[in-house]
């Protein structure tokens, strides 16, 4: 599935980092990009635009003024907005009118992947029947940045991660080598739901799911054994009284 894109900003050099971020996320296809919020609103009323990356403060028409404009007007029901802004006062208001997602300038690749990756979910779930079951509706995958390309990951299929200073390793049922991925141990935290993953250690997120055995201290993952650390041991202490009921 390809997401029909545009990019607006006004300014020259935001919106080339914008564009090259998208071109090289295999998911998205930049159809246009424009450096006022008049020409993309033009464009819009006149194409199919799935997702807008859109900058806030631009002269004449601000992109929040033109959030409004798609929203009162229903120019399409179903493009989505992703706001790049140097403004985190504007969060609020994004919101409003019902943004996907925010990205802070200046922003990273790894954050501007997790928006979009947020974007093709929610397309992804738009393009299928709408599931009548909790589990059917909870997150089923994630995109990770492996070596040159974006990688689809199972999030069944996840056992644990082990994180290092400047990349994680996920290890993954029926492989032999874990993937590797250039990214924090952090953002994958973010990124994994807590339902489903729990930090128990500085360096390992482990999935509830492939838990084989446990003890007080310690968490056995088929054949590794994996410390919990004093700064999560209250948490898992909880999920512990929970799991033995």
């Amino acid at each position: 599935m390809k997401i029909k894109c545009i990019a607006v900003d006004d300014e020259p050099l935001a919106l080339e980092m914008l564009c090259s971020f998208i071109e090289q996320t295999s998911f998205l296809s930049l159809e246009a990009k424009f450096e006022n919020a008049i020409d993309a609103l033009a464009h819009i009323h006149r194409n199919e635009v799935d997702l807008i990356f859109l900058d806030i403060q631009m002269p004449d028409l601000s992109g929040m003024e033109l959030a409004r404009v798609l929203e009162s007007n229903k120019y399409s029901s179903d493009t989505r907005i992703i706001f790049t802004t140097a403004y985190n006062q504007f969060a609020i208001e994004g919101y409003k009118v019902d943004a996907l997602d925010y990205l802070l300038k200046p922003y990273s690749y790894e954050e501007f992947l997790k928006a979009s990756t947020k974007a093709y979910q929610y397309f992804e779930k738009k393009a299928h029947t709408i599931p009548t079951s909790t589990e059917e509706k909870s997150q089923s995958y994630i995109f990770l940045k492996v070596e040159y390309q974006l990688v689809k990951v199972m999030l069944k299929d996840i056992i644990y991660v082990e994180g290092y200073k400047d990349y994680v390793k996920v290890h993954l049922v029926g492989k032999s080598s874990p993937l590797l991925s250039l990214t924090s141990l952090k953002n994958m935290e973010d990124l994994l739901p807590e339902q489903h993953f729990m930090r128990i250690h500085r360096s390992y997120i482990i999935s509830l799911d492939h838990i084989e055995s446990i003890t007080r201290n310690t968490v056995n993952m088929g054949n590794t054994t994996i410390a919990v650390s004093d700064n999560y041991k209250e948490t898992f202490l909880q999920f512990v009284n929970k799991w033995i009921g």
